[in-house]
């Protein structure tokens, strides 16, 4: 990534959501304590009761969240984070989320915060308290999610003399934040905060560390919060230039074969309706990234689904065989477009995004806008209507949907796993048992999340949840933990995989004791799937270190954690197994028992083009998978790869 969208020695940038979503919860975790009341708005500077009171450093830091309406936060306290910690005991207006981990707080913030549209918090104390963020936090910077991580530090005389639990986090966290602050008076402390919840929601958002020694949080400060920042150097780009506005209007009238290749841009900025308008108004094929799932109904016509590694064959073919590429909050990630001097090679692209370093980095642009997609798409838009723009694409959407047809994710008579649960079908009765926009689908790392992106419907922006630039194992079941807690009046279901549900599964805790109805299914192959179907294509089935025979009874797990939980092992039982878990009230897990021989197809693989794909059904020879490589099982005997 490049430096471009930090705020230290230059301006960042990004999308901007600007319309901050409902807050809620469930609970409380102290006498007194009650979330803000749902949907209220956020009040600033003189807004604040606190305004021109004497107090601590450490009550500063929980008056100035209150001022920025802030009613949830996650952490774990220690020695250097204890003053913020009895600061936040007397607050009435914030809930406090004791996770059982410094990065299962980091995570159920970043949750929160793509639930709601809100800012996430997180406060953690010093030393490995603070270094346990690392990963939530860089996970959140690739995937531009607004947070607020609040680390305790020890006092301002001995930083750099190596004491106890001490850490350079402002340093460690560096390369992965959109900016930090290290505390060095307590005159500072309110600007600041205010300046790291402008940087976090605005422009491109992303994650802000405030680091706070503890000595300063027993100073005495008189309390005023700010208005307004004062920031020149950090000016993001909202409005798209009108030239090259008028230009992309020119070249979308013109284009016979043209794919809006949508991103988490479109969420970040609520840009869905100006997207429908134009894919709409134009008959614009659309293909999402991870990122991008829900910013399109998938139940739209023009929806094709994902693209990339294990995008469908269909929309594949619609990118190498487009004539223009009109990328929307998107940033050309190798996992899309596959081996790059083979993608898209008739293709203009216009490329709209709210960070000017995005545009251009992987990919030439012939018409770039930096600007919020909101605003830019409406007035491309606008134009169009004005112009009486008429669309041009109707060979072109038949010849897309000869190829859906031809070639689907899935069909029953592929016969891969007779008597077997089959992955993508239980995807398919979990999409068909939730209401898509009363439901949030949050994900894991691994085969489980792309067997959920391609069969996982998701009508609404926000309702699909996952690791997309970091790719973070162990991310996704805290991530639902915070989701649930911020959308109290939605199911929340985390689709996860044995391997990465082990690496945060003591969060199963915070979901118990605070009471949230999260639901767990976990694919239980007892492998680290995604790297054992590699090592089954592409390394002659050599299994170094994916096996995972020593799994726990994930029943008996959640048992002890006070949960409710079954495993399924039948594919007549499944669907009753999901109506159960769905109808359960409080947090269930429901383990799934699948083949290590499942594997996610289609397939591009690493360094080939995207048009290479190997594992597609098709359905004009018999509905059998192609171009699959030849392999040997266990035994040694060669034959197609399962």
């Amino acid at each position: 990534m490049t430096n471009a969208r930090k705020t230290t020695g230059g301006a960042a940038s990004g999308c901007c959501n600007g319309q901050p979503a409902a807050q809620g919860g469930q609970g409380v975790t102290k006498p007194g304590a009650t979330a803000a009341a749902k949907g209220a708005p956020r009040g600033l500077g003189s807004k604040t009761p606190k305004q021109g009171r004497r107090m601590t450093g450490a009550e500063a830091v929980v008056a100035s969240l209150e001022a920025e309406g802030v009613d949830l936060v996650f952490g774990y306290p220690g020695g250097q984070a204890i003053k913020i910690y009895d600061a936040l005991y007397d607050s009435t207006q914030i809930r406090h989320v004791l996770s059982r981990h410094e990065q299962g707080a980091v995570h159920e913030a970043d949750g929160y915060a793509r639930a709601t549209g809100n800012v996430g918090v997180a406060i953690v104390t010093s030393g490995p308290g603070a270094t346990n963020t690392v990963t939530g936090i860089a996970t959140a910077y690739m995937d531009s999610v607004p947070l607020v991580v609040i680390t305790g530090q020890v006092p301002r005389g001995v930083i750099g003399t190596d004491s106890f639990q001490e850490s350079d986090i402002v340093g460690i966290t560096m390369p992965v934040v959109k900016h930090s602050y290290l505390l060095q008076t307590v005159d500072e402390l309110t600007a600041t905060f205010r300046e790291a919840f402008h940087i976090a929601k605005t422009g491109r958002p992303g994650p802000v560390l405030i680091d706070v020694p503890s000595d300063l949080a027993s100073d005495l400060v008189t309390f005023e919060y700010p208005d307004d920042v004062d920031l020149p150097s950090y000016k993001p780009t909202y409005r798209g230039n009108a030239k090259q506005v008028k230009q992309a209007v020119a070249r979308i009238k013109q284009a016979a074969r043209p794919v809006l290749y949508v991103g988490g841009g479109v969420v970040s900025s609520d840009a869905s309706e100006e997207l429908a308008a134009l894919a709409e108004l134009m008959r614009i094929p659309v293909v999402t990234t991870l990122m991008g799932k829900g910013a399109f109904p998938a139940s739209h016509e023009l929806n094709l689904g994902p693209v990339g590694m294990h995008g469908s064959k269909y929309a594949n073919l619609a990118m190498t065989e487009s004539d223009l590429i009109i990328a929307a909050g998107a940033r050309f990630s190798d996992r899309v477009t596959g081996r790059l001097d083979e993608f898209a090679p008739h293709a203009e692209v216009i490329h709209i995004d709210i960070d000017p370093a995005e545009i251009g980095k992987v990919r030439k642009v012939q018409i770039p806008i930096v600007g919020d997609l909101k605003g830019v798409l409406a007035s491309i838009v606008a134009a169009l209507s004005k112009e009486g723009a008429e669309p041009a694409t109707a060979a072109w959407i038949d010849q897309i949907e000869e190829w859906r047809r031809r070639y689907p994710f899935y069909h029953p008579n592929v016969g891969e796993a007779p008597g077997e649960i089959v992955p993508e079908t239980v995807m398919g009765q979990l999409s068909r048992a939730l209401d898509p926009a009363r439901s949030i689908v949050v994900t894991e790392v691994g085969q489980h999340q792309m067997w959920a992106a391609q069969h996982v419907d998701r009508e609404v922006p926000r309702s699909f949840i996952s690791s997309g630039g970091l790719g973070t194992m162990g991310f996704g079941f805290p991530a639902a933990v915070g989701a649930a807690i911020g959308c109290p009046d939605k199911t929340v279901v985390c689709v996860a995989g044995d391997g990465s549900f082990q690496m945060n599964s003591q969060e199963m805790a915070t979901a118990a004791i605070n009471r949230v109805p999260v639901k767990v299914l976990v694919m239980d192959n007892r492998c680290l799937g995604m790297v054992h179907q590699w090592q089954h294509l592409f390394y002659e089935g050599r299994y170094a270190s994916t096996l995972l025979d020593a799994n726990p009874d994930f029943v008996k797990l959640a048992d002890a954690y006070g949960w409710q939980a079954e495993r399924v092992e039948r594919p007549e039982d499944v669907e009753g197994s999901l109506a159960r878990m769905l109808a359960a009230r409080g947090p269930y897990l429901l383990d799934v028992a699948i083949s290590r021989d499942q594997n996610v197809f289609p397939m591009v693989a690493p360094g080939k083009a995207l048009d290479d794909v190997i594992g597609a059904i098709d359905v004009a020879v018999g509905a059998v998978r192609t171009d699959m490589p030849e392999t040997e099982d266990e035994d040694g005997r060669k034959g197609g790869a399962l």
